[in-house]
């Protein structure tokens, strides 16, 4: 009788079957971190626009007006810096909502009474971020 040693190694089915796992993990893995990532942003989004408009308010109690640019804010010390828009990766990109101009006093500066985000993406509530505002 004669026995014959089994060659060790893998077969093509084997090594396919354990590729098709790695992939579909690698699937699911990719999908959670991109639902995190976008949430964490939304997050810091939130965060931003709350403290940027609170700012705002701040200035109009303190100076009885808005600032009629968003970097007095950091020059009167109301902010130390302007936060980056975490949706466009810039702080150019900030959109302004300005007050009416005093129908009294239309020389007068017209202030930024609310800033929103610049990115016309939808979030995951369903509204696009640049309607964002807290």
């Amino acid at each position: 009788m004669v026995f014959r040693k089994r060659s060790r190694g893998f077969t093509l089915l084997e090594l396919v079957t354990a590729m098709t796992i790695l992939a579909l993990m690698t699937t699911v893995g990719i999908v959670g971190y991109r639902s995190h990532t976008r949430s964490a942003k939304e997050a810091v989004l939130k965060e931003d626009l709350f403290q940027l408009n609170h700012a705002l308010e701040q200035h109009r109690a303190d100076k009885g007006r808005y600032p009629a640019t968003i970097d007095r804010l950091t020059s009167q010390g109301y902010l130390r810096r302007i936060p980056v828009d975490p949706m466009t990766q810039s702080k150019d990109t900030w959109t302004f909502d300005y007050e009416d101009q005093d129908p009294d006093n239309p020389d007068s500066e017209v202030g930024i009474f609310r800033i929103r985000s610049g990115s016309t993406d939808i979030g995951s509530n369903g509204i696009p971020y640049n309607e964002w505002s807290y």
